[in-house]
């Protein structure tokens, strides 16, 4: 039965309005939600970058629906810094709280001051990132040298149950190296034969838990306007890993897709005025075998789409599920 959630993205929303999106979203019928954790958006035309773990205090405080993040511990959050916060949220509501742990981008990661490292190095950093974080999480005090460092470390505050800790993969070589230490997977919406090659590699090595896709859509009364949206919003889409990874500044993410034409865009964004184009879009990805589906519109004004799927999607969708 496939949980349908809400994505909250820190880069497109000011925090407090973020907040209302959520609450909205629950009240629209979302089961679950996740957010990003920036320190910079994507483009300078979203503007916002808010903290995730303040954030999601209050709004797990304020809803009843589990939440998750996506973060990347080692580099501008020290992963004994990340556990605290990872076990406050799981004591504070217990059972209703995941954190996903992936190798960062360095749009995020450079303002440290540290050298970014290459695509082995931070695989290799996540990996000792994920031991110390579940050793603390299970009471230890730890002691590491390595590509991060840790000091007589322990985390006094934990929940009686350790969160899940989730593993971010885009393809599959990532997905199978994960499935060794994860407690569930999350990727990235891309063609369908992408998405089974992520699904198979993480199952086919032993990875356990729910398997979760973002959906990025544009959604608005008119066809135009949705299009319009995402290209404001979106159009830094057409630049993938592993290009995506090494770019510092969001205006260097602006200047790399300048030239992108809207159906440019339209590739990497489901666009559709018409809320039964989505609810196909939606269905046919749930049925590639993904337990949770979280859907990010990527608009900066959330109340419209919330109203309208609400409305117009999700009852069909959980009215399928059902009879799945």
């Amino acid at each position: 039965m496939t949980v349908i959630g809400f994505h909250a993205s820190h880069e497109q929303c000011p925090p407090s309005e973020l907040l209302e999106a959520v609450q909205r979203a629950e009240q629209c019928g979302f089961d679950a939600a996740m957010c990003s954790d920036h320190f910079a958006p994507w483009s300078e035309r979203q503007g916002h970058a808010g903290y995730s773990w303040s954030w999601l205090g209050a709004a797990l405080a304020t809803t009843r629906v589990p939440f998750g993040v996506v973060t990347a511990p080692g580099q501008r959050a020290h992963p004994a810094i990340v556990t605290q916060a990872i076990a406050t949220l799981g004591e504070m509501f217990p059972g209703r709280f995941w954190a996903a742990l992936g190798s960062g981008e360095n749009v995020n990661e450079h303002i440290t001051g540290d050298e970014w490292p290459d695509r082995d190095a931070r695989n290799a950093r996540l990996r000792e990132s994920v031991d110390v974080i579940r050793r603390l999480l299970d009471g230890e005090e730890v002691d590491h040298a390595g590509s991060v460092r840790v000091h007589e470390a322990r985390v006094w505050s934990r929940p009686e149950v350790p969160p899940r800790l989730v593993a971010v993969a885009i393809g599959p070589e990532t997905a199978r190296e994960a499935a060794e230490w994860a407690d569930g997977l999350i990727t990235a919406a891309q063609d369908a034969e992408a998405l089974r090659s992520v699904i198979r590699a993480y199952r086919a090595a032993g990875g356990r838990g729910p398997i979760a896709l973002q959906v990025h859509l544009s959604w608005a009364p008119d066809e135009d306007e949705a299009l319009a949206i995402a290209h404001d919003q979106w159009r830094h889409g057409i630049v993938t890993p592993p290009e995506l990874w090494d770019i510092a500044q969001p205006a260097e993410f602006d200047r790399r897709s300048e030239r992108a034409t809207p159906s440019d865009t339209a590739r990497h964004v489901i666009v559709s005025s018409d809320p039964a184009v989505h609810l196909e879009r939606l269905l046919a990805l749930a049925e590639l075998g993904f337990d949770e589906l979280y859907v990010h519109h990527v608009g900066r004004a959330q109340e419209p789409f919330l109203t309208t799927f609400g409305r117009e999607v999700l009852p069909i969708l959980k009215a399928s599920r059902r009879a799945s």
